[in-house]
């Protein structure tokens, strides 16, 4: 599967385009935007894009109007298969949302429920709509939203009819955009078997459609499996990963990556490719959740050397800053133009040698040293070796370990690394290490 040797980027494009959050109805071009930004996608080493909501949508995407339809805000079915079509010609695959759990109030099918009521073909399309009840808009008629949001209107996915035209809908983005994967808005409230046969359809138009959900806890495997999912959002580790710099703490990190991955026969997601990040559209941007400046590229540097598909969201390989406390709309900001600086430049380095790593795209995963401040662990194939070490400390570290050979290759500098007499980890620092066969 591509995605596994992938390094994407996540754009929200509301956001990044600078659309009025209410959907006002009059149509902007601006989607058109991301054509100023692919040189930069591409010499970054991004080569795959997840695009949060793209369709028609009463405000910030999630809810939905139109599913065949460009937002307008955004502009035209037009402009975005001209962005899509630029993407795709410097090899950059296309992974787009897939909101399906719910729509939005102004959805045309419900539209037609408010209107019709006990009267409309559609009514069967929504989950448990309550003709006798009222909810917080005053409808007169109660539904179930997603979580108790009224504006997200949750579908009923036993309905054929939803289904099929759900199906169809994504049928149009391959066929008109050449998309190459979704990803599933709040995929552990889908119903399995819509999963299923989502799928199935999908196997069908294109062998290697990639299918990622949003995951937030439990057993992943519940829907990362053979028959449904490729990977999920693994944010398990999300959480470990900032945290273990905040408390320099780094067992925190290395437990979960041990339970997830590790060698034991117990672990849960041995051979699975999640997805990997330090922040997206949802929380706050790493560079705001980080005490320590100078552990910003060494988070990096963590997320990109575990099992995992590495993705960077837009702004933050600069190092972009909002809290999740100054709203929605502060994490998913316009800017003017991209930026470059150091830290760009090695999530640069980072992708190329993640991409052309056997052991970072595949290998077993096993930790060699841990200390509270420093962690050195293991990727491994048949073909190939990387140790990824890393020291939070300000200080030097010398870690004493029996590396199995001399000498190796830093992936990210080129240079040569002796392990003779201990491995002196400067303050601040990251390595991968491509170890002698």
């Amino acid at each position: 599967m591509w995605a596994y040797e992938s390094v994407f980027y996540q754009i929200y494009p509301l956001g990044f385009c600078k659309a009025p959050f209410e959907n006002d109805g009059v149509r902007e071009h601006r989607i058109l935007k991301v054509l100023d930004w692919v040189d930069h996608i591409k010499k970054n080493g991004f080569n795959a894009i997840y695009f949060s909501p793209v369709f028609e949508s009463d405000t910030h995407g999630y809810n939905t109007r139109d599913y065949t339809k460009v937002d307008t805000r955004l502009g035209t079915n037009e402009d975005f298969k001209k962005v899509c079509d630029a993407l795709h010609k410097e090899g950059i695959r296309i992974v787009l949302d897939g909101v399906f759990n719910h729509v939005g109030r102004g959805f045309w099918a419900f539209q037609d429920v408010l209107q019709n009521r006990e009267n409309s073909r559609y009514k069967d399309w929504f989950y448990r709509i309550d003709f006798g009840g009222n909810s917080n808009y005053n409808d007169g008629l109660w539904y179930e939203g997603w979580e108790g949001n009224y504006d997200l209107v949750k579908l009923n996915l036993r309905n054929e009819e939803v289904i099929c035209h759900i199906l169809e809908a994504v049928r149009g983005w391959i066929e008109e955009f050449d998309i190459d994967g979704l990803r599933l808005d709040v995929a552990y409230c889908l119903d399995e078997e819509f999963v299923r046969r989502l799928r199935g359809f999908c196997d069908s138009l294109k062998t290697d459609f990639f299918l990622l959900g949003e995951m937030l806890h439990g057993d992943y495997n519940r829907m990362v499996n053979d028959s449904m999912l490729h990977s999920a959002t693994n944010y398990e580790c999300y959480k470990g990963l900032y945290s273990s710099f905040n408390s320099m703490n780094m067992f925190e990190i290395i437990h979960s990556l041990l339970r997830q991955f590790g060698p034991e026969n117990w672990t849960l997601y041995k051979g699975k490719h999640m997805l990997s990040f330090v922040d997206n559209h949802d929380v706050t941007r790493v560079a705001s959740i980080l005490n320590n400046e100078k552990h910003l590229p060494l988070i990096y540097a963590l997320m990109f050397a575990m099992p995992g598909i590495p993705c960077v969201y837009y702004g933050s390989e600069w190092g972009a800053k909002a809290n999740k406390s100054e709203g929605d709309p502060a994490l998913r900001a316009s800017f003017d133009a991209p930026q470059e600086n150091e830290l760009t430049e090695w999530i640069a380095k980072l992708a190329e040698a993640k991409k052309k790593s056997e052991a970072l795209n595949y290998g077993d995963f096993r930790s060699v040293l841990l200390t509270n401040k420093q962690c050195i662990f293991e990727r491994k194939t048949a073909n190939e070796r990387v140790l990824a070490a890393i020291n939070a400390d300000g200080e030097e570290f010398v870690a004493h370990f029996d590396a199995g050979c001399g000498q190796a290759v830093d992936l990210i500098t080129g240079d040569i690394h002796d392990f003779g007499g201990g491995s002196h980890l400067p303050p601040y620092s990251a390595a991968l290490w491509k170890m002698e066969r």
